[in-house]
Order: C-alpha cells, then structure tokens, then sequence
C-alpha cells in the first residue's frame, strides 16, 4: 500500500494523512471548490477538485472520487467518518475497482447499517436489548398496541437513522400518531428510508461506547469505553474515556457484548459499539457505527495506540499485534468539539471567518483541527471547527487541563461552544459524575452561560453617568482602549 486517498475533508482528513505518512504512504486529497484553501488540500501530496461546495456534487460523488484514485493510481481509500464512510455500495464500488477499503466490508455494513438488522444480530448473540417492537412499524393501531406493551415514555426511531434524525420522544399515548407522522416524514427526508420502529426510553441514560477492532484472521479486542452523554439534539458535544461510572466488571461485560457484536458480522477494522446504560447500570444494545468515530482521540489518548495506523494494517491483512491482555487504561482523556455555534441560542449554526484562531498546547494537549486564520467556516458541511484533547493522570487532572486549554484557545469571528463546555466542565453534575443525556435538559439555559450579562446595560448606564456628572475628560484612543478591554477574562468566567 503506496498510496491512500482520503475520500473526506477537514480535520479527519488531515490527521489520516498524518499518520499515513508517518507510515511512508503516499496520500491524495480530494476537495470541493469550498475547501480550495484548506490545509488538508495544502498537506496531501497531491490534491483534486472534484466539484462544487455542495457535498452532493462533490464529497459524496463516488465515481467521481474512484475516477481520481484510476487516475493517480490510489492503492486504496480511507473514508473518514460521514460522507461515504458507512456506504456499502461505495464499498463494492471500491473493491470492484480493484481498490481496498479502509474500512469493514460492504456485508458487515449491510448488516449493521440498518439499526433493525443490527438489534437482530445483536439479539442473536444474546446482547441485552432495550424492549421494543420486533421489526419496522407503520399501521397506527399496531403502534399504540406495542407502545402499551412498552410503556411510556417511549422512543420512535428511524431504522436508518442517525445523529438523532427521524428520532421522536412520546410520553403519552395521544401523542403517537403526530409523533409517527413527524419521525417518518423527517426520515424520509434524512435517509430516503421511512422505516420506523418502536422501544422504551431509559431512565436517566448515558450513552456509552465501546471501540473494537478486528482483524481478517479472526482476532478481536475491545479498546475500553468512552463516555458521551453530554449532547445537544442527539449529537455529542464532549467526549471522555474511561468512563466514571463502570466497574472493572461491568466494563469486561460490556466490552465481551461488543466483541461477539463484532464477530457476528464478521466484522473487520476499528468499530464502535454503542450501548444505553440506565440509571441501575443496566446497559443495552444501541447501535454499532461501522467507521473510525469523531471521538476516537480519547480512546487513542488512554491506550497509546494509533486507530488510523491500526485500521491501515488491518486492510493491509496484517494481524493485530496485541492480545486484549496487553491493553490497559492510561489515565484520562476528555475531548471537546469546537463547534461554530451559538450556544445562547439553540445552539444554532454559526457562519463567519475566523478573525484570529490561536490553539492551545502544552503536555497532554491535542488540537485536531482543519482551519486556519483568516478562513470562513463554510455553510456547506458540519460546523465542527476542531477537537480539543487533553490527557491527564486521572479525571480531576484531565479537567483541569481542558479548562486551561478552552481558556488559552482563541477564536474570533463566529460563535463557538468553548464557553458551553467550559459551563460543563464546572458543573458539580459532570464533576461529580452524576449526569446522563438529559444534561443540557436538566442543568442549562442560556442566562446561565453569561449570568453578569444581564446586569452590563446598568452598568454601562452608570458608568455613563459618572462620566458626564465628572465633567469633559481626555477620550482614549481606541488602542488605548483595546489594551483595557476585559472581553477575554469576561468571556470565560
């Protein structure tokens, strides 16, 4: 394996490349009009344009990007995560053009792909599962008599769904039907897919995952958990491993679950295997995300190992080199997503350019980022601008070095969620450890992220009193005025 085309962008994009030539492997970029300038496409060793901003008409066009790797002579095409990563058909695609998948192959997709067919193998292998309807529903009546059955609340679901799309929570039986129409309708829309299916909502649940990997000789081991409860709208914001609430045991059983999860469908590569664990600990089968994770630093940080490296040698047919004896828990890791959004409001999708973006560092810091001073943050794609990671001896270390890494991270220009993840990070719930997915929920509002920010129109209406009642005096310069400025030390409190 020479040469590997990385058929992504931004920040997953450049930490393949980084690895892949730290291997001596040879990497191609491929980029929208959008992306011209990014440091992804400045990094590979060769780069192509493959259409216009929009994914549809470039990230996403697989025989576009299979023109490329013929064109080039591409040994093989690591997917990233989004886009085509999870795309069975480009996965033949790919192995029929005589090119290897970084990746599981297109039947371990099919089989966990479609989140049905994944509860069903799971089922198979004896894996807890959450209660719910068998298979897909869409008569009204059989919905009401399973959402009996199940009890409330309840969740319905989309079958090929993801990033809590096609997802709706009912909490009384005359909210199903418009709960049905909705879930259906939205997954019809996300996934060309209106198959929905019914399960129980766990009480007070934190989402916990299990990364695996596979080789093509019949080994597996499970890489221990991480920990990703704090989301906003069914999407992670922070991320840490180990967990703060297993045992040793119950990590063994879960990690074994995710094993034979693995082996069911033959599965082949780095994993993950996505469990609910309820308020008594019990845990139950999610899903299982057949591709490299946005979280996967933590995992990295906590094992000493090098996922993409791992996943390579896996397509090269190499065996794994370690036994699952062999691994150990190395401290602590927590990750945040640098997103441009506005968390004081919905955290909507913020656009703008980056007037001055400075990275934090040190020992124990990691910043995976794809941006640049002076770039826009494109409406196109997700609006994730980077992943802060620190590593520290344990938990209450890690903290604190994420804290002072948020504080020396700077962005101006777009709105960002470090001020939010620092609220969390403070927050005696998450210090404690006694938080589930229902954080933002239970703990956040938007006054609480700025509390003083109420009270600055007084005071700048006092402070202007004083001046005028003290008489004309000398107006600094706006230098001057730059220097005294309090912004940063108030942005962070």
């Amino acid at each position: 394996m020479k040469k590997i085309l990385i058929a992504n962008r931004g920040e997953i994009a450049l930490r393949v490349m980084r690895s892949a030539r730290e291997m001596g492997i040879k990497t191609v970029a491929v980029y929208s009009e959008a992306d011209r300038n990014a440091p992804f496409v400045k990094y590979a060793d060769e780069a192509v344009c493959i259409g216009p901003p929009p994914s549809a008409q470039s990230y996403l066009k697989a025989d576009k990007i299979l023109e490329v790797c013929k064109e080039l002579g591409v040994d093989a095409i690591h997917p990233g995560y989004g886009f085509l990563s999870e795309n069975a058909d480009f996965a033949r695609k790919v192995k029929k053009a005589g090119i290897t998948f970084i990746g599981p192959s297109a039947e371990s997709m099919d089989m966990m792909g479609d989140k049905l067919s994944a509860k069903a193998t799971a089922k198979k292998m004896n894996v807890p599962m959450i209660p719910g309807s068998e298979g897909a529903i869409s008569d009204m009546k059989e919905a009401v008599k399973v959402a009996k059955e199940v009890g409330f609340p309840l969740l319905i679901k989309a079958s090929a769904g993801g990033g809590g799309k096609g997802m709706r929570l009912v909490e009384k039986e005359s909210e199903i039907e418009e709960q049905m129409k909705l879930a259906i309708s939205e997954a019809v829309s996300a996934f060309g897919n209106g198959a929905v299916f019914i399960e129980r909502y766990a009480s007070g649940p934190r989402h916990i995952e299990i990364q695996i990997l596979a080789d093509n000789h019949g080994n597996c081991v499970y890489l221990f958990e991480r920990e990703c409860s704090i989301q906003r709208r069914h999407q992670k914001v922070i991320e840490e491993a180990p967990s703060s609430v297993l045992s040793e045991e119950l990590r063994k059983r879960m990690g074994k679950c995710a094993v034979d999860v693995a082996k069911a469908c033959n599965y082949s590569g780095a994993g993950t295997v996505e469990f609910l664990v309820d308020d008594k600990l019990n845990f139950y089968f999610l899903e299982m995300n057949t591709r490299l994770q946005v979280e996967h630093p933590v995992t990295e940080m906590i094992t000493g190992l090098d996922l993409v490296k791992e996943q390579i040698k896996v397509a090269r047919n190499e065996k794994l080199s370690f036994t699952q004896d062999d691994l150990k828990i190395n401290g602590h890791a927590l990750e945040v997503r640098v997103c441009a959004e506005d968390p004081m409001n919905n955290f909507l999708p913020d656009i703008g350019r980056l007037l001055v973006y400075k990275t934090p560092s040190g020992p124990g810091v990691r910043v995976d980022d794809g941006f640049e001073e002076g770039m826009d943050i494109p409406i196109y794609y997700d609006p994730m601008i980077a992943k802060l990671v620190v590593h520290g001896k344990n938990r209450t270390e890690a903290i604190e070095k994420m804290l002072r890494a948020i504080n020396d991270y700077t962005i101006i220009g777009v709105e960002t969620t470090l001020d939010f993840c620092t609220f969390v990070l403070k927050h005696k719930a998450f210090t404690s450890g006694d938080f589930d997915t229902g954080f933002i929920k239970n703990f956040y509002t938007p006054e609480l992220l700025y509390p003083k920010a109420e009270n600055l129109e007084a005071v700048a209406a006092l402070a202007g009193a004083l001046v005028y009642d003290s008489g004309p005096k000398p107006v600094s310069s706006p230098e001057s005025a730059v220097k005294k400025s309090k912004w940063k030390e108030r942005r962070h409190e």
